[in-house]
């Protein structure tokens, strides 16, 4: 089945729930929505036409590695070639490097399209942009001359090292070595493991920003340097030169995204050490990387959102097409869509779809204000909100990934079982997006340990009361159109406002029943502000259907944001009871602990 990007569904989600048309008006984005409709109809095509048929074969023929060298599925360089030459690969990075600096809430939606076409092929520019993020904060002019004008061209790629064998979320932990040499360079050993795209055959050259300490390093986080290793040495004239002592080992055969290869990479191999370049201070190497982690956090969600969408348009397709059995209303044999349960199912996929693209670009949004606002104290607020919604949206979206294809797969029934129907390949490319860039539950730590207390809990209250009004907004149209959705809404929106109130007292008395219940409170979170999200949406269809449009668009814009209000939302109570009453559940099952 052929992927259509979802242009206009996107294009009016930012026309009237995000701040860019404020931020045009004030002319702090020098873009109009005709430019921005045209990126988004054009980057749609081309994530249809080109990227989205090898899609499947990059999952049938995977990776392979002979001596060092990886080789990435037929198609993979062409399809990137064509990608960077269209400069999809620069729409993020500033005008300096080679870029077009569009808004973040553009470029998320570019992300989906990219990663719903094929999120094999997708998280290669993810990672070099977040690359290209963290070299242009923290890099020297020097280092920025040298290595982003081919990063944002896509002539280059970029990758994170973190990982290590021993250390997995725990970068306390890590032991690769930085040696300082007297032309002050760096010499780097050790081992990277799950390292995207680390080696491959689709670019020139490949950038890695690599976490590594000195020998005089303090212990823990606050001991860690980054450095930029690249493949190949750039010589002065900006040509490559000589190969880098770092190698790829091994590759790892994966559940999913078999296109993309994920490496074993060994820096110093050779005794040598790799060369290395510091990128910001000696031992703040962890404040550089996480600019590349935070945003790479917010398109992972995106990563989410892109793969249920893709789902989702895969099973409507099938059950509009797929006749069994009696349904009512419908003489004969009925297509599947017209049975009350499947259409209970692809309602869900498509509600929960449409709340995580809403999270994530919302998030993007408050980005955008952060970085654009003229008032220092108007920019503060807006970075302390995306700070708070950046790992809901990570967490939120990439379980919706992974819960909405599972359902794609029960609509599809026994056929979704069978690969070649290709509703299995979401599912299982889906499932690592809550495993990587921060695991779901590290998220929601940070939700409530670090993001909640900000400003003594001001930001979050503000968050709330927003969401409330638009609860209160719904219900005072009483209109049919939303049934019940004004009063489920607020519902959910005030056991949001209790449980945080519990959570913040717990993280400053309990923190160990703030840690245990963590998670559920994060998914109330997102049930409250997903469906405020989609009702904001939800209003605009409504003022504009009450003006006389007739767009059948309009209409369900509103009937998913009440479906999701009326059947999904409703989690809200029995979430707050997990979050204000699940604690100890938790704290006290040593027995279970004990026995497996």
């Amino acid at each position: 089945m052929s992927y259509r990007a979802p242009v206009e569904e996107i294009s009016y989600f930012l026309k009237t729930s995000t701040s860019l048309p404020e931020l045009m008006a004030q002319g702090l984005v020098d873009l109009s929505f005709d430019v921005v409709d045209a990126v988004l109809d054009e980057a749609g095509k081309f994530a249809g036409s080109v990227v989205g048929p090898f899609d499947r074969v990059a999952d049938k023929q995977g990776c392979t590695i002979k001596d060092g060298a990886v080789t990435t599925p037929d198609g993979m360089r062409a399809t990137y070639e064509a990608w960077s030459e269209a400069g999809w690969s620069g729409v993020a990075a500033e005008e300096e490097f080679g870029g077009q600096n569009l808004p973040t809430s553009v470029t998320s939606a570019l992300t989906e399209f990219w990663n719903s076409a094929s999120p094999a092929f997708g998280i290669c520019g993810v990672l070099t942009l977040g690359a290209v993020e963290a070299l242009t904060a923290h890099g020297t002019a020097e280092l920025q001359h040298t290595f982003l004008p081919k990063m944002v061209a896509g002539t280059w790629t970029g990758t994170m090292n973190l990982t290590e064998p021993q250390a997995g979320s725990d970068l306390a932990a890590l032991r690769s070595k930085a040696v300082k040499q007297a032309d002050g360079t760096y010499r780097i050993f050790g081992t990277k493991i799950f390292i995207t795209y680390g080696e491959h055959d689709i670019a020139d050259n490949i950038i890695h920003l690599v976490l590594a300490r000195l020998p005089d390093a303090p212990a823990g986080t606050r001991g860690i340097s980054l450095f930029v290793v690249p493949k190949f040495l750039v010589n002065e004239d900006g040509s490559l030169g000589a190969r880098n002592d770092v190698v790829c080992a091994g590759i790892e055969h994966k559940l999913g995204l078999h296109g993309s290869p994920t490496c074993t990479m060994v820096f110093g191999e050779k005794g040598e050490g790799a060369i290395g370049y510091l990128v910001g201070e000696e031992n703040r190497g962890l404040a550089c990387m996480f600019t590349m982690m935070n945003n790479a956090r917010l398109a992972v969600g995106v990563q989410g959102v892109a793969v249920a969408e893709r789902a989702t348009q895969r099973a409507f397709a099938f059950a509009r097409d797929r006749k069994q059995g009696k349904a009512p209303g419908v003489e004969g044999s009925a297509p599947i869509i017209a049975h009350p349960d499947v259409k209970r199912m692809l309602l869900t996929m498509r509600a929960e779809t449409d709340a995580a693209r809403a999270l994530c670009l919302k998030t993007a949004d408050a980005l955008d204000r952060s970085r654009l606002l003229p008032d220092p104290i108007a920019r503060a607020a807006a970075l302390a909100e995306a700070s708070l919604l950046t790992p809901v949206a990570k967490a939120f979206s990439s379980d919706a990934g992974i819960e909405v294809s599972s359902i794609g797969v029960q609509v599809h029934g026994g056929m979704g079982y069978v690969e070649e129907t290709g509703a299995a390949q979401h599912l299982r490319d889906a499932r690592i997006f809550a495993i990587y860039e921060g695991t779901n539950g590290i998220q929601a730590i940070d939700l409530v340990t670090r993001k909640l207390p900000q400003e003594g809990g001001d930001v979050v209250t503000a968050l709330i009361a927003d969401y409330r009004e638009t609860a209160e907004e719904v219900s005072a149209l009483n209109a049919p159109d939303f049934g019940h959705a004004g009063a489920r809404l607020a519902e959910a929106v005030d056991a949001l406002a209790r449980a945080t109130r519990v959570m913040l007292d717990r993280v400053a008395d309990e923190p160990a029943k703030a840690l245990a219940t963590a998670t559920p409170y994060l998914r109330l979170y997102a049930r409250a502000a997903g469906g405020a999200f989609l009702a904001r949406t939800a209003l605009a269809a409504y003022a504009e259907r009450a003006g006389g449009a007739t767009d059948p668009r309009l209409a369900a814009r509103i009937a998913v944001a009440r479906f999701f209000a009326e059947n999904i939302a409703v989690e809200a109570k029995g979430l707050e009871e997990a979050v204000t009453g699940g604690a100890g559940g938790v704290l006290d099952a040593e027995a279970v602990m004990a026995i497996g």
